[in-house]
């Protein structure tokens, strides 16, 4: 990964997971928690594509894992953000911008309800059976509740900052000197006309204005006489 994503992906997930032990955790909310590292991971997913999402998820969840007060085995949650992050980059536009909150809501509740199973899944594997005694299919609902709640308030801010941060001076200027050379040429394609031959027009249609001008102002000298 770049430097400056690796720099703003690891500010984002420091704060959102200060964010998620020290606040959310501890509202007290009926079924799951709102999970502000899962929604964090799919914003920096949807804008740095399938590899640096499962880089990131895997840092992040990497962190959740060692975080106090962390009750479960240090990777599991990091084979859960990893998928998960790999996952929301496959959807990644060509542009790195959505035009509609349709697709990356579905996404956000996608990744709710498959990071719920996914953790419980590898939980079992390991022999924590917390999940069933809490009831599953709450903690899917809860889950997914929240956290497609909370997407609007963090997911937008999180691609915003990832895209502004991809953001190359030099690049831009790049780009538009191409944008002009582009739109010169197409012009030029699409009239026939080569950008010299249109000034040599331009040139002889303002020749043939100040001839009918003073052919105008001889005329009305003559009236007057």
């Amino acid at each position: 990964m770049r430097p400056n994503r690796i720099l703003l992906s690891t500010a984002l997930v420091v704060v959102a997971l200060v964010i998620q032990v020290s606040v959310l955790s501890r509202l007290h909310l009926p079924g799951a928690v709102p999970d502000l590292l899962l929604l964090t991971v799919l914003g920096l997913a949807m804008v740095y594509g399938h590899v640096g999402g499962a880089l990131v998820g895997f840092g992040a969840g990497l962190l959740a894992d060692i975080a106090p007060p962390a009750d479960h085995a240090a990777g599991r949650y990091a084979l859960v953000l990893c998928v998960i992050g790999y996952l929301a980059g496959l959807i990644k536009p060509e542009t790195g911008r959505v035009k509609s909150a349709t697709g990356p809501m579905a996404v956000v509740v996608a990744a709710a309800i498959g990071s719920t199973l996914l953790y419980a899944g590898v939980g079992a594997l390991v022999g924590d059976t917390a999940a069933r005694h809490v009831g599953l299919g709450g903690l899917l609902l809860t889950a997914a509740v929240y956290d497609l709640l909370l997407a609007p308030f963090v997911v937008p801010g999180i691609m915003w900052l990832a895209r502004r941060a991809e953001n190359d001076p030099l690049a831009e200027s790049g780009s538009a000197a191409k944008k002009t050379d582009f739109s010169s040429g197409w012009l030029s394609s699409g009239t026939g006309l080569s950008i010299g031959g249109r000034r040599g027009a331009l040139g002889s249609l303002k020749a043939k204005a100040r001839t009918r001008a003073t052919r105008v102002g001889r005329i009305k000298g003559v009236k007057r006489l």
